[in-house]
């Protein structure tokens, strides 16, 4: 628990009085320092923060474009999936050069796209006018240099994280994981887990460690894990869904928790599982990441606790259930 001046029963609290009650903690040494990554680590972290940032801009862009489309009844999120491919800019570039008529716009589109070109035709029957042309233009500018920008950064990025490459391929072996999500991990929390005695230390400091809330032995409120590094965090659950769809142990975890307790719960907790490898694997420079496997919890169950509940199950219901042992 951290002792500040309110704490202490009869002491009055003013500004002067704190700041003379800091100033004697920190001369005796009883505050831990803040994590300060070295100067590398920082100019790192100031790339792949800066990249999250305009991935962010150009995102919300796209949602501009959608609400723009549909303000004048045109349906092509509804065809197609990406609207921004090369199908979509072409048609879209056509919207703003003037052409209104729905057989011509559908004929612009390509490969699997073309196959529905009778819907194409469907969804491009609205009201698009001039005013909408103008500003979609404008949008579709912001989205192009956005995307420039964040082309340069990944070239940056490259080259400020080329030292860290063995440790950013180590950590590229986790499932969920990539190349982007472990730049961004180590931007985050460096290369010395020194700073981290255990790996709990490590989940505690991100905010992936519920707290716990208690006062005269009942627990106050729900256990939520706060407000840490948004950064960090937006990677970790990105990778958590990701090891969501895979057919390996984070995957199995993922949806074993997410059936009891939900989806949101389940990001957290790969995630914090993500921080536990990450540990592991920055700690010690030697070691590999390696999957458990889809069944790990399969073999740490016990038989007979598995027969019990199916018994439990099947009485339930009704039955009677006398078991025998196979021959």
């Amino acid at each position: 628990m951290r002792v500040t001046p309110e704490h202490l029963p009869g002491r009055p609290k003013t500004d002067r009085l704190d700041a003379v009650w800091l100033a004697k903690v920190a001369e005796r040494q009883m505050l831990r320092p803040s994590f300060v990554p070295p100067p590398v680590i920082r100019r790192l972290r100031d790339l792949t923060r800066y990249r999250a940032d305009l991935v962010g801009v150009r995102t919300a862009e796209k949602q501009r474009v959608e609400k723009l489309l549909e303000d004048a009844q045109i349906k092509l999120s509804v065809v197609a999936s990406d609207i921004f491919g090369v199908s979509g800019r072409a048609m879209l570039a056509a919207l703003i050069a003037g052409e209104r008529d729905p057989k011509a716009l559908a004929q612009l589109a390509r490969t699997r796209l073309r196959a529905k070109r009778s819907l194409l035709e469907e969804a491009f029957t609205g009201h698009f006018s001039d005013h909408h042309a103008f500003l979609l233009g404008r949008m579709l500018g912001r989205i192009d240099q956005a995307s420039t920008d964040i082309a340069e950064l990944d070239r940056k990025i490259e080259e400020e994280a080329a030292p860290f490459q063995a440790a950013a391929d180590r950590l590229d072996e986790i499932c969920g994981v990539g190349r982007v999500a472990a730049q961004v991990i180590i931007a985050e929390v460096g290369l010395d887990m020194g700073r981290f005695p255990t790996p709990g230390h490590l989940a505690s400091w991100a905010k992936f460690a519920p707290r716990v809330k208690q006062s005269a032995g009942k627990s106050k409120g729900k256990a939520t894990t706060g407000h840490g590094n948004r950064y960090l965090a937006q990677v970790l659950g990105e990778a958590a869904v990701a090891a969501g769809r895979t057919d390996t142990f984070l995957g199995e975890r993922y949806r074993r928790i997410a059936r009891r307790r939900g989806a949101k719960r389940a990001i957290v907790a790969v995630g914090r599982s993500i921080l536990v490898i990450v540990w592991h694997l920055l700690a010690d420079p030697t070691a590999r990441f390696h999957d458990l496997g889809p069944g790990f919890y399969d073999t740490r169950i016990n038989p007979e606790r598995i027969k019990r509940n199916h018994v439990r199950q099947l009485e339930a219901l009704g039955y009677k259930v006398t078991l025998e042992p196979a021959a």
